[in-house]
């Protein structure tokens, strides 16, 4: 598994030959003017909530790589009506199996707008594993006792915590 780190809540892994891509936010990130958006690959994008500071580049991203964008109900149907057209919405407590492994999108405490302030659904964050390995990218989550339970429920208990504040190395 490879992380690369684009600033703020973005960053990228590569696992078994599939870019996935977390809360695309580029443009207008300071911590991300060095960043080509042009250079950038993605075969999922995935999306924690709507704030615009986890989804300015999401729309653009999306059609740009062709990328399929995975988060909750309503942003995937509001990036769709911006032309994000592929897209797999996930539910709390969901689960499913994407080519690269599996995704699960568990509570997050947080709120969640769009930037025009309408409702961004209810937040999240993704336990991915993989067959390099298993991580939890938390998006803007609270601090609850969620997380004790979320590190015992992974096969190798080796799970790792990042956070989109947090510098992925």
């Amino acid at each position: 598994m490879i992380f690369k780190y684009y600033g703020h809540s973005c960053f990228a892994v590569d696992v078994a030959g599939i870019t996935l891509l977390f809360d695309p936010f580029i443009t207008g990130n300071p911590k991300a003017s060095h960043v080509d958006m042009a250079s950038i690959k993605a075969d999922y994008i995935l999306i924690s909530h709507a704030h615009g500071d986890h989804i300015a580049d999401a729309v653009a991203l999306a059609r740009q790589t062709g990328a399929t964008c995975v988060s909750n109900y309503e942003i995937i149907t509001w990036l769709g009506a911006q032309g994000a057209t592929k897209g797999h919405p996930m539910n709390n407590g969901g689960q499913w199996k994407f080519d690269f492994g599996t995704v699960k999108y568990v509570n997050a405490v947080h709120s969640s707008s769009f930037p025009d302030g309408s409702y961004g659904g209810h937040p999240g964050g993704f336990i991915v594993d993989t067959v390099e390995g298993t991580f939890y990218f938390a998006g803007d989550t609270a601090l609850t006792h969620d997380k004790e339970s979320l590190a015992r429920r992974t096969a190798d208990g080796n799970l790792r915590m990042y956070s989109s504040a947090t510098r992925v190395p």
